[in-house]
C-alpha cells in the first residue's frame, strides 16, 4: 500500500530588518542548524514542553528575507562570525544553501546618504518588497523583526528608519516585532495605524544579558526587604552595536530600559548609572559588570557584584526565533494589538505589566495556553 502523503504545512516568512547583521546571520544559520538536527535547541524557550500544544509554526517552515543597507553577503558574514567563535566552526559550510537562499531575499534598505525620497515613498517601497516576498514565496503570512543597530532618538517630527520599516510591516499586513530600542512603532504618526491595522506587534529592546539579570535580582532584593542604595553598571562591547552605541544619544535609548527595570522592581530609583563603552577588539562578545550596594539588618552595609560575559548574537538569536514563532501564531489565531504577554523578552515591553522575570514568565506561559488551537468549529479569535 503506498504511503500517505505528508500533510500540507504552509510556509511562513521572517523578514529581518538588518538582515546582514550579526544577529540576523546567527538567526538564519541557527535555524538551519536546528532544522537539520546539527545542534540542540538550547536557549529556545518555545521548544520547551510548555509550548508543545500551542500550534507554533515549525522552524523548518521559516523562509527568511529582509532589508539591509550593508552589502556583505550572508555566507561571508557567517564565515566571519565562525572565525570569531560566534558560530561553531564548520557550520557556515554545513548550512551554506540556507544562507544563500536567505541572501537572495535581501533587498536594499534605507534611507541611505543622498536618498531624497519622502517618508511616504520609502514606506511604499519597503511595503512592496515585503508583499512581493510573501506573494512570490507563497507564504501564509510573515512577521517583520527589527534586529538592526540601535538608532539615536529622532528629532521631533523626523522619521527614523526603524519607523519607516515598522509602517511598511503593517501596511504589508504583517505582524511586527521590534527587538531594538529604536523608535519603531512608537513614532507618534503611527499610533493610529497600529490601533486600526488589526495586526499583532511586540517590543521593544530584546532582554539578553545585563537587564535579564537585573529583572531577577531586583525582585530578590525587594522580596527580602533589603534596601538597595546604589546600582551601577558598565558594558563593554564591540561589533556594530558597540559602534552604534558610541553615540551618546543611542546609548541613552539603550540605557533607559536597563534603568527602568530597577525602578519597577525595587519601587525606587537607586543611585548609579549604566555606562556603555565601545571596544572594537571584543567583536560580538560583551562584558556587563554591576556593582550593587545595599543595606541589610540593622543597617549593615553589603555589596553584590556580578559579571556577565557572553556573545550578544548567540544570546539574541533564540529569542528572535521565539518571538517570530509567537507573533506568527498570534496573527494566525486572530490576535491583534500589543502582545503585552511577551514582556519576558524585552527591556522596555509594551503595556504596564510586571518587570520581574518570574512574573513575566508566568504571563508568557498563560499566553502559550491561549495560543492553543481552538476546538473544531470554534473560531480561534472567539475562544
Amino acid at each position: 500500500m503506498p504511503a500517505s502523503p505528508a500533510p500540507f504545512r504552509p510556509r511562513v516568512g521572517v523578514w529581518l530588518i538588518g538582515a546582514r547583521g550579526s544577529v540576523a546571520t546567527t538567526v538564519v544559520a541557527g535555524c538551519a542548524a536546528l532544522t537539520a538536527g546539527l545542534r540542540p535547541p538550547t536557549g529556545l524557550v518555545t521548544e520547551t514542553a510548555a509550548f508543545a500544544g500551542s500550534g507554533l509554526p515549525a522552524l523548518a517552515d521559516f523562509v527568511f528575507g529582509g532589508h539591509d543597507t550593508a552589502d556583505c553577503p550572508l555566507p561571508k558574514r557567517a564565515e566571519a562570525l565562525a572565525a570569531e567563535g560566534v558560530l561553531p566552526a564548520g557550520l557556515p559550510a554545513a548550512v551554506a544553501a540556507e544562507l544563500a537562499a536567505a541572501e537572495r531575499e535581501i533587498r536594499p534598505g534605507g534611507p541611505t546618504p543622498g536618498d531624497t525620497r519622502e517618508a511616504s515613498a520609502l514606506i511604499a517601497a519597503f511595503t512592496a518588497d515585503i508583499q512581493d516576498f510573501v506573494r512570490r514565496r507563497n507564504l501564509a503570512r510573515a512577521v517583520v523583526v527589527n534586529v538592526a543597530s540601535t538608532e539615536p532618538e529622532p528629532a521631533p517630527g523626523a522619521w527614523p528608519a526603524s519607523s519607516l520599516y515598522a509602517a511598511a510591516a503593517l501596511h504589508a499586513g504583517c505582524a511586527y516585532v521590534n527587538f531594538t530600542p529604536s523608535t519603531g512603532l512608537h513614532h507618534p504618526s503611527l499610533s493610529a495605524l497600529a490601533a486600526s491595522c488589526g495586526l499583532p506587534y511586540a517590543g521593544r529592546d530584546g532582554k539578553t544579558g545585563q537587564t535579564l539579570l537585573r529583572s531577577v535580582l531586583g525582585p530578590m532584593f525587594a522580596q527580602r526587604a533589603l534596601a538597595v542604595r546604589a546600582w551601577s553598571g558598565t558594558n563593554l562591547l564591540g561589533g556594530g552595536d558597540g559602534a552604534a552605541l558610541a553615540d551618546p544619544r543611542a546609548a541613552a535609548a539603550k540605557n533607559a530600559g536597563k534603568e527602568r527595570v530597577l525602578a519597577d522592581t525595587l519601587g525606587t530609583t537607586p543611585q548609579g548609572q549604566v555606562h556603555i563603552d565601545d571596544v572594537p577588539a571584543l567583536g560580538d562578545w560583551k562584558t556587563a559588570w554591576d556593582h550593587i550596594a545595599f543595606d541589610g539588618f540593622l543597617g549593615t552595609r553589603m555589596v553584590l557584584q556580578t559579571i556577565w560575559q557572553g556573545c550578544d548574537s548567540a544570546l539574541a538569536a533564540p529569542l528572535v526565533l521565539d518571538l517570530a514563532r509567537l507573533a506568527l501564531r498570534a496573527h494566525e489565531a486572530g490576535l491583534c494589538g500589543p502582545l503585552t504577554d511577551l514582556a519576558f523578552y524585552f527591556k522596555d515591553p509594551l503595556g504596564d505589566g510586571p518587570a520581574s522575570l518570574g512574573e513575566q514568565y508566568a504571563a508568557l506561559l498563560s499566553f502559550a495556553a491561549r495560543l492553543r488551537p481552538a476546538p473544531a468549529g470554534v473560531p480561534e479569535d472567539r475562544r
